[in-house]
């Protein structure tokens, strides 16, 4: 598992200059609001394009600028755990789960949909309806619906924060689960340190657009 990360570019009045790579199952990047932490993950996922930048991920090239590459979003098998959990109110808990897997070609599939729900521990909630879930709830759904697309690459921005202490402390032993078990790397975004510390192998510390040294 490896991520190699490099970005250079100017939003308005902030001036992105951050690079790194890591080996971790989980990377997380640390830093106030503010800091450049999403536009890091933006230009991971492909939603930003920086003016110079390679983004690599276990020896794919999503992005290099100099080589003209720029894998588009939908091509590069990117999963995306969002603030809020984004499910589609119309569908099913199971609706939602079976959502993800629509857009990843078969041969390219290995997330089995009874792996995930045991993992997340989604059984009793299959049949619900995404009003009838708690927040802590949605989150894992929105996991387990990420896990599902099958990614090369999990992204989670503030997974958790917009839950409060108690659904917080829910939630983070599936993450810890996820972490240990899962076969695809995340960068996990917090301004939480004891997030950070908890669930990460290596610490990506962001100020004004710029990486830090490491922890």
């Amino acid at each position: 598992m490896s991520v190699e990360v490099s970005a250079q570019t100017i939003l308005g009045d902030f001036v992105l200059d951050a690079s790194f790579k890591s080996d971790s199952r989980v990377t997380g990047i640390f830093g106030p609001s503010g800091s450049g932490k999403t536009s890091v993950m933006n230009v991971i996922a492909g939603l930003l394009r920086p003016a110079r930048g390679r983004v690599v991920v276990d020896d794919v090239v999503l992005l290099d600028t100099e080589a003209g590459i720029f894998l588009p979003t939908h091509r590069r098998r990117i999963g995306y755990v969002f603030q809020e959990s984004r499910l589609f109110p119309h569908l099913s808990v199971k609706g939602n789960l079976l959502y993800g897997r629509f857009f990843t070609p078969r041969p390219s599939r290995y997330a089995s949909f009874d792996e995930v729900v045991s993992l997340l521990d989604l059984d009793a909630l299959l049949t619900r309806g995404t009003y009838a879930l708690s927040g802590g709830e949605r989150q894992r759904v929105a996991i387990g619906r990420a896990l599902l697309a099958s990614p090369r690459l999990l992204l989670m921005d503030e997974p958790l924060s917009s839950l409060d202490e108690k659904r917080k402390e829910e939630v983070i032993p599936f993450l810890e689960r996820l972490r240990d078990q899962a076969r695809v790397p995340i960068v996990y975004v917090s301004h939480v340190f004891s997030e950070i510390d908890r669930l990460s192998g290596k610490v990506v510390r962001m100020s004004d657009g710029q990486v830090l040294d490491p922890l």
